[in-house]
């Protein structure tokens, strides 16, 4: 077996073992007396009982388009950090635009109230 693989099967193995430590740690170490404000809904930044004619602020949602395009940028950004030694002139342009058209898309947003949140 290569050796490469070997680390790459015992970092896997770690990973998975360390979720699961961390899992049963969690069932065992956190307190379980919820109260009201512990099992209220507030992940959707709105009280979704209210009557289903009142409006609500999209803010929540443009923050969560705007945070997954972000998420997306650093997952492609971590491939390219760990071959930046072997891609050509071409290929490192390429990447520096797509990482600039964000930066500017992200200085639009802000500059535009749409991180504010009211």
């Amino acid at each position: 077996m290569n050796l490469d693989f070997k680390i790459f099967l015992i970092l896997l193995l770690v990973s998975f073992l360390l979720s699961f430590v961390i899992s049963i740690a969690s069932i065992f170490l956190t307190s379980k007396t919820p109260d009201k404000e512990k099992v209220s809904i507030y992940e959707c930044g709105f009280n979704p009982i209210n009557t289903p004619g009142k409006p609500f602020s999209i803010r929540f949602f443009l923050i969560g388009v705007l945070f997954l395009v972000f998420d997306l940028e650093i997952t492609y950004l971590f491939p390219w950090a760990m071959s930046t030694n072997i891609i050509n002139l071409k290929g490192q342009s390429v990447v520096i635009i797509f990482i600039v058209v964000l930066v500017i898309g992200l200085i639009y947003e802000w500059s535009k109230g749409g991180l504010e949140w009211e």
